[in-house]
């Protein structure tokens, strides 16, 4: 595994690190000794940068985290993110009072007396144009109850607006071969701003791991059922807003760029560590083997030039028309 700085905090974090949605909710069920194995399997594999919710299973995800913390004796950096408890996104809903309980909430699920880093959970686009939110979170960093705190964005445009505010540390946006916008546009600005990126739906949902077929279902209670047209939340955040069907087909013509020894997930992880703004990929995993699979993509050396431009001309005929204007 290896590590790079996350932003101006004092952490290095592994460059693969582990996604928790899976392991709270919204995925299908998954048990305790599930999920535990999971944790455990990514301690193991050198990750020691977790990322969760308060809104992954109303709180399981955080809770089943605290009990890892509880096991392991390595340093453990975990990032959580809060605004999604809203019934409605409104920038009104983002007050002192919302922000304070949802951080008691999240302190109480970690069992833990700071959360290490707070991020607001995609919050309305308007909520950058008002810095009294980013007040509160500095006086929440004052009062101790937060270390640092960064943001989890939709759009391109609301990362650079956001790293606009001194103290915000940390961006994570959707990054992957079907979403390439950000090293176009932002991650030039995040390196010159010294903002850590992590780059979440790494893997798209599951598409980018080459397992899907056209005839694969999900349970009822899976978002890639119940979220493919943007049901629930926002589209982008399921299959990243591929429509299934083209994902499928230009995912072999990925598969047909992997090097020899090397799975379509890893391939795809690999991609995303090309780029040196980004501090992070948080693939999510349901199973100890997933996460094993998926952290041995730290150790791969860089993908060829010819690869690179290879995987930039699929986006381009494939995935730019349908994407780049919209987040």
């Amino acid at each position: 595994m290896n590590y790079r700085q996350l932003g101006r905090t004092p952490w290095k974090v592994s460059d693969i690190s582990f996604g928790a949605w899976a392991i709270g909710g919204s995925w299908g069920q998954v048990s305790d000794t599930e999920a535990l194995g999971a944790l455990n399997q990514a301690i193991d594999s050198g990750v020691n940068f977790i990322d969760t919710a308060d809104v992954y299973g109303d709180g399981r995800s955080e809770r089943r985290i605290a009990q890892l913390k509880k096991s392991r004796k390595e340093s453990i950096v975990v990032a959580t993110k809060a605004g999604r408890r809203l019934p409605k996104q409104t920038v009104e809903g983002y007050s002192r009072e919302n922000l304070t309980a949802w951080v008691e909430d999240s302190l109480r699920n970690l069992q833990c007396e700071a959360i290490d880093l707070l991020q607001l959970h995609c919050p309305p686009t308007a909520l950058y144009e008002r810095p009294e939110v980013f007040g509160i979170l500095d006086d929440l960093v004052k009062a101790g109850k937060l270390r640092y705190y960064g943001v989890s964005v939709e759009k391109v445009s609301e990362a650079i607006r956001a790293t606009e505010y001194p103290n915000v540390q940390t961006v994570q946006i959707i990054f992957n071969t079907f979403r390439q916008k950000p090293a176009d546009e932002f991650w030039a600005i995040a390196k010159q701003r010294k903002v850590g990126i992590i780059a979440r739906v790494p893997l798209a949902s599951g598409l980018l791991t080459g397992k899907l077929r056209r005839d694969s279902t999900f349970p009822a209670d899976d978002h890639r059922n119940f979220n493919r047209r943007g049901e629930s939340f926002d589209i982008g955040e399921t299959f990243s807003g591929m429509e299934y069907e083209t994902g499928l087909e230009a995912v072999e013509e990925l598969r047909k760029l992997a090097p020899p020894g090397m799975t379509l997930s890893q391939f795809a992880l690999r991609w995303i560590l090309t780029f040196d703004a980004v501090t992070c990929a948080i693939p999510g995993g349901k199973r100890a083997e997933q996460v094993r699979e998926n952290c041995l993509a730290s150790d791969f050396p860089p993908l060829p030039k010819e690869t690179l431009e290879a995987v930039r001309r699929i986006y381009d005929t494939r995935f730019k028309a349908l994407v780049q204007a919209r987040w």
